[in-house]
């Protein structure tokens, strides 16, 4: 509690530089204005609330919502200024396909030493030595990133691909396929087979992994997950992965500011490429990299280095594989994410987002609630909604309505993607407002709220979701209690910061 004034005289300080900022902007404005005559369209000097009013007015209407609200989806978080300033810099006007000094465009010197430092320092931030691992920075974003790694990896072959199942954690980027459809690219250009957790425990079952990796023979076995809420055992992937002669690639899209702090296990170590987003618990802009070995990969039985050839096969997956020219902007966003990742701050941030979870955990396994694998290890958590007969729909969109954000969520056992019966929760976002573990159970009382309140709901409207909005949003007693609570959780998020332009 005591920083809290701290904060808010570091932030108060931060806007009265860019007030200060905005009055020479404004003078440089009424300047540009004074010469719209030498411009072919005056309106291209205009300001988006004088441009746009109703794109605008959408805009101020999102930014008041991220305020007022509790934002706890797991892969979302709040961007640095500094990120927010690159992203509407003029680098988005420049277009740079290829790769520093081999670009197809001119102009590009600048552009070149942005991406040159946005590489060193990636590498820098995951502590990896140059000489063995190198990394590509202009992917769009994660799942374009994965399967532009696979391609890299197997080429357009119909090579085989394990990931976990999305029903058990696993991501629709590492191969999602339906009964007779196949539903992400993944499994659209690759033959892909799931592994899964143990339905008792919730955990990863490695033994049926390695069995199931020794009939399929995989080219690629995928360390990632997007909805579980433990650590996993490179050790053992690695092992496996050996085993039955395949690459092993991390995804490491929700863990990798995490990773970069050192307060969770690095997948580097024992993996062939690693893969990640920059915008979830990184705090950059929304984008992809891919890491990949370099030097020597192994030694052959007559006693020769074999070494990895990965560089090559990934920069001309992303370009001309899969991408056109790269978004500058994102690049220089993703350097100054980077840049912060370094710092003594930023790894006292990811230490607080676990303690967070796990106080969140812990608050709600006190109310009552069932936590999936009874814990976590990470900045998200499971609660499995079907002790207390609530489909995570409902409790998304009752949470939703109170102002508390979150996803409705597959938990291990479920029968339907669509209607599951657990919801997700994350605390990047609400550590990044400067939230701690007393504030984090006022957080999980607010969440109980809301679904006694679906629970409430529930019995007046009945099971089908229809009726059951219906209820919520038009019965004169709900619509009061959602006052009620949307009230008491608006005033209390209206307490945290967040960091703005």
């Amino acid at each position: 509690m005591y920083l809290r004034p701290i904060l808010r005289t570091l932030v108060n300080a931060q806007r009265l530089h860019f007030k200060n900022k905005l009055v020479t902007m404004s003078t440089s404005t009424m300047e540009a204005k004074s010469n719209t005559k030498f411009l072919d369209d005056p309106n291209l000097s205009l300001p988006l609330e004088t441009a746009d009013p109703e794109l605008y007015a959408l805009v101020s209407q999102e930014s008041r919502r991220q305020k007022k609200g509790l934002e706890l989806i797991a892969s979302e978080n709040f961007t640095s200024v500094s990120v927010l300033q690159c992203l509407g810099s003029c680098l988005t006007n420049k277009y740079s396909e290829g790769l520093p000094g081999a670009r197809y465009y001119g102009g590009n010197q600048v552009i070149d030493q942005i991406e040159v430092l946005c590489q060193k320092r990636c590498l820098e931030t995951f502590s990896l030595d140059p000489n063995l691992w190198g990394v590509n920075v202009q992917p769009y974003s994660g799942s374009p990133a994965n399967v532009e790694a696979y391609t890299a990896l197997i080429g357009g072959n119909k090579g085989r691909i394990m990931g976990l199942d999305l029903p058990d954690g696993g991501h629709i980027s590492h191969g999602l396929m339906a009964q007779k459809k196949r539903l992400s690219a993944a499994s659209i250009f690759f033959e892909t087979l799931p592994y899964h957790v143990n339905m008792e425990t919730g955990l990863i079952d490695y033994d049926e992994l390695e069995k199931s990796a020794k009939n399929f023979k995989p080219d690629i076995i995928i360390a990632g997950v997007t909805s579980y809420p433990r650590t996993l055992d490179y050790k053992r992937f690695k092992a496996i992965a050996q085993a039955s002669d395949s690459y092993l690639m991390a995804d490491m899209s929700h863990i990798s500011g995490l990773v970069a702090a050192g307060v969770i296990p690095s997948p580097f170590e024992y993996c062939d490429v690693v893969t990640s987003t920059t915008h979830k618990t990184l705090r950059g802009p929304r984008a992809g990299v891919i890491f990949y070995r370099k030097g020597v990969k192994s030694v052959s039985k007559t006693g020769e280095n074999v070494m990895y050839d990965l560089e090559d096969r990934v920069n001309a997956a992303v370009f001309p594989g899969f991408q056109g020219g790269p978004h500058n902007n994102a690049i220089a966003g993703i350097a100054a994410a980077m840049r912060l990742a370094t710092t003594q701050t930023f790894k006292d941030y990811q230490k607080r987002v676990l303690s967070n979870c796990r106080q969140l955990a812990e608050s709600l396994k006190q109310l009552g609630y069932k936590i999936t694998t009874d814990g976590t290890d990470v900045h998200m958590l499971l609660v499995d909604l079907r002790p207390i007969n609530l489909t995570g729909s409902k409790a998304e969109f009752t949470l939703q309505t109170v102002e508390i954000v979150c996803n409705k969520n597959t938990v291990p056992g479920d029968k339907s993607a669509m209607n599951p019966y657990g919801i997700r929760l994350g605390t990047p976002a609400l550590t990044t407002r400067g939230m701690k573990e007393n504030d984090i159970i006022k957080v999980a009382e607010l969440i109980h709220k809301g679904l006694n309140l679906a629970l409430d709901a529930q019995k007046v409207s009945g099971p089908k979701l229809v009726n059951f909005k219906s209820t919520l949003t038009t019965d004169p007693v709900f619509v009061n209690r959602v006052k009620e609570i949307t009230k008491e959780v608006e005033d209390f998020a209206e307490k945290f910061y967040i960091p703005e332009l």
